[in-house]
C-alpha cells in the first residue's frame, strides 16, 4: 500500500473535515470501551464484594452512561469512515476512467476492455472496503490493543509481563501469512479480470458466437477460467483461513493461561476479583483487537494488490502527449493538411512500415480520395490525422501548424469523422447525433438527421428522437447507423471531413440520398475520402493512390486510368464485378 499511498492521500485531501470527525469519534470509542473495564472492576469491587448497593447503582449507571457514550461514538465514526470509502471510490473510479480516456487507441489494442473493467470496478471496491470498514477497524483495534496493554499493566504488572511474552507468537505468524495473502490476492484479481475479458468479448460479439455454433467451446473456456479462479481464491482462503486460526488458538491459549496465573493470585489474596475481572476483560479486549487487525491484514493485502492494478493504470503514459507550450490554430480555420516525409510503424508491428516517405497536401476545401488495397495505409492517414499516433518521423501539419505543437483538443475540433463500422452509443438518437456537439438545440439535430436522410426512419421509431439505440445501436440495421454517424458529422459543422467508407453500408437507394446529403456537406470544407467504389472517387477533385505505405498515384479519375497500372486494376475489377 506505501506505493498507493500518495495517490490515496491525495484522493482523500478534500474531506479532511470528515476524517477529523471519524477520528474523534474513534478515539471516544475506544476510550469509552478501556473505561468499560474500569467500570467492571467497580461494579464488582464496591457493590458485589463490599455488597453497597448505593456504591453498585452508581456504578452501573456510570458505566450505562459510558456504554450510551460509545455507542453514539460508533455510530458516528461508522457513518463517517463508510462515507469516506464509498467516497474515494466513487472518486477513484472517476481518475482512473478520466486517465483511461487519454490513452491512445494502441493502449486498447495492446490490452483487454474486461480486464480495463475490472480494475474499475472489482479493484475500486476492494479499495472501498479497506478506506470504508477495514481501515478504521484496524485503527480502532489498535488503539484498543495499546490501550489495553496499558490498562492492563495498570491493573497488574506482573500478568501483563506474561501477555507481552505471548505478543511474538501472535505477530509472527501475521507476517508470515500475511505475505502469502497479498501475492494470492493479486493473482486472484489478475484471474477475475480474465473472466470479465471474456465476459466482455462473448457478449459484444453473440452473433458471432451463434453463428458458428461455438457456444460450446466458449463455454469450456469460460468454465477453465472460472476454475483457475476458484483455485487461486481457494488457496488465499486457506492462507487467511490459517492465519485466523493460528491467531486464535495461540490468543485464546495466551487468555487461558492468565485466568490460570490470575486466579491463583485472587485466592491468595494478591489481588482483588475486580482486578482480575478487569484484567479478563482487557486481555479479552487486547486479544479481539489482534485477532481482528489479523483478519483486517488480510483485506488490506487484497486492497494492496487492487491498488498495484490500478496505479499501473495510472501509471501508463499516452505516447502521444500534449505540448508544453501549445500553439494556437489560425483562426478562422481553412483546412489545409499537409504530409511531410512520414514515416510511421504501429506499435505491434515495428518491422513493418504502415507509410513510408510519405507526401501529401492537400489545399482548404479540397475533396481527396484515397484508394488503394487493404493494408496499403489509408486508414492509417486518417489515423495520425487524428493524432493516436504520432510519425516515427516526417511532420503532420493542419493549416500550417504541426500537429504536435497544438492541443490534442483543439486539432480533433477541427476534424469530423464518418467511420466504416458507424459507432452508435447505448442513448437515444438526440444525444447520439449531438455527440460531437453537446450544446446543439433539438431542432439542430433534427436538421443534421433530415440532411442525412435519417429523419423518415428516425420518426418511425417508438419514442422518435427519444427512442433509446440499444448498446452499439443493436435497434438499428446498418445502413441506419451509418446515416445517424452522418448526421452527426454533418451536426459537428467542422473544417475537415474524413470519412471512411461513408457509404459501404447503404443500398444503392440510401447511398444516393446520403451522396447528395455528402456533397452539400463538403462544400467548402476539406475532405479526405476512403472508398473503394468508383461512384464515390470519381467526382474527387483529387484521388491518391496508395500502396504499401506510399503514394504510387495521384490525379484525377480520367488521369489515374490513363496512367496508373494499379488504379486500372482496381477500376477493372469493380466494373467487373
Amino acid at each position: 500500500m506505501t506505493a498507493g499511498w500518495p495517490v490515496l492521500r491525495r484522493l482523500l485531501a478534500p474531506y479532511r473535515s470528515r476524517m477529523i470527525v471519524a477520528a474523534i469519534a474513534l478515539l471516544v470509542a475506544a476510550a469509552c470501551m478501556l473505561l468499560v473495564g474500569q467500570g467492571l472492576r467497580a461494579v464488582i469491587d464496591r457493590g458485589f464484594v463490599a455488597s453497597d448497593a448505593a456504591l453498585l447503582d452508581q456504578a452501573l449507571l456510570a458505566l450505562f452512561g459510558l456504554i450510551g457514550l460509545m455507542a453514539v461514538a460508533t455510530y458516528a465514526r461508522f457513518y463517517t469512515v463508510s462515507w469516506l470509502g464509498e467516497r474515494v471510490s466513487a472518486d477513484l473510479r472517476s481518475l482512473v476512467f478520466k486517465h483511461l480516456l487519454t490513452l491512445p487507441p494502441s493502449f486498447f489494442e495492446s490490452g483487454r476492455t474486461g480486464e480495463v473493467i475490472s480494475r474499475l470496478t472489482n479493484d475500486t471496491s476492494q479499495i472501498e472496503t479497506v478506506i470504508g470498514s477495514s481501515a478504521s477497524m484496524a485503527i480502532r483495534n489498535l488503539l484498543l490493543l495499546v490501550g489495553g496493554l496499558a490498562m492492563l499493566a495498570v491493573t497488574s504488572l506482573k500478568l501483563t509481563l506474561l501477555v507481552l511474552v505471548c505478543v511474538p507468537l501472535v505477530v509472527v505468524p501475521i507476517l508470515l501469512f500475511g505475505r502469502r495473502v497479498r501475492k494470492l490476492s493479486r493473482a486472484s484479481q489478475d484471474r477475475v479480470a480474465d473472466i470479465g475479458a471474456q465476459i466482455d468479448e462473448t457478449v459484444h460479439e453473440i452473433r458471432t458466437v451463434q453463428a458458428y455454433s461455438h457456444e460450446a467451446a466458449d463455454q469450456a473456456a469460460f468454465d477453465a477460467r472460472v476454475e483457475a479462479t476458484f483455485a487461486t481464491g481457494k488457496r488465499r482462503i486457506r492462507q487467511r483461513a490459517l492465519l485466523i486460526v493460528a491467531v486464535m488458538l495461540l490468543v485464546f491459549g495466551a487468555v487461558a493461561a492468565i485466568l490460570w496465573v490470575g486466579g491463583h493470585d485472587v485466592l491468595a489474596g494478591r489481588i482483588s476479583a475486580g482486578q482480575l475481572s478487569a484484567f479478563v476483560f482487557y486481555a479479552a479486549m487486547v486479544a479481539g483487537a489482534v485477532a481482528t487487525l489479523s483478519e483486517v491484514i488480510g483485506d488490506v493485502q487484497r486492497a494492496a494488490g487492487a491498488l498495484e492494478r490500478l496505479l499501473e493504470l495510472l501509471a501508463t503514459r499516452p505516447d502521444v502527449a500534449e505540448p508544453t507550450e501549445p500553439r494556437p490554430l489560425p483562426e478562422p480555420p481553412r483546412g489545409e493538411v499537409c504530409f511531410r516525409q512520414v514515416e510511421f510503424h504501429y506499435p505491434s508491428r515495428p518491422q513493418q512500415a504502415a507509410l513510408s516517405a510519405f507526401d501529401l497536401t492537400v489545399a482548404p476545401g479540397e475533396k481527396l480520395a484515397l484508394v488503394g488495397p487493404s493494408g496499403a495505409g489509408k486508414s492509417t492517414v486518417f489515423q495520425l490525422l487524428l493524432r493516436f499516433y504520432d510519425p516515427r518521423q516526417g511532420s503532420i501539419a493542419i493549416d500550417g501548424i504541426d500537429l504536435r505543437e497544438a492541443r490534442i483538443a483543439d486539432l480533433r475540433g477541427r476534424i469530423a469523422l464518418v467511420s466504416q463500422d458507424a459507432v452508435v452509443f447505448a442513448m437515444n438518437v438526440l444525444d447520439n447525433v449531438r455527440y460531437g456537439r453537446p450544446d446543439a438545440s433539438e431542432a439542430q439535430v433534427k436538421a443534421a438527421c433530415r440532411a442525412a436522410f435519417a429523419s423518415e426512419f428516425i420518426e418511425q421509431l417508438p419514442e422518435g428522437y427519444a427512442t433509446d439505440l440499444g448498446e452499439r445501436g443493436v435497434k438499428l440495421s446498418g445502413g441506419q447507423r451509418q446515416r445517424i454517424a452522418i448526421a452527426r458529422a454533418i451536426l459537428a459543422d467542422r473544417p475537415i471531413l474524413l470519412l471512411d467508407e461513408a457509404t459501404s453500408a447503404l443500398d444503392s437507394h440510401s447511398e444516393r440520398m446520403v451522396q447528395q446529403a455528402l456533397e452539400t456537406l463538403m462544400q467548402g470544407r476539406t475532405t479526405l475520402i476512403i472508398a473503394h467504389r468508383l461512384s464515390t472517387v470519381q467526382h474527387a477533385d483529387r484521388i491518391a493512390v496508395i500502396d504499401g505505405g506510399r503514394i504510387v498515384g495521384l490525379g484525377s479519375h480520367a488521369e489515374l486510368l490513363r496512367d496508373s497500372p494499379l488504379y486500372q486494376g482496381l477500376a477493372s475489377l469493380q466494373l467487373q464485378a
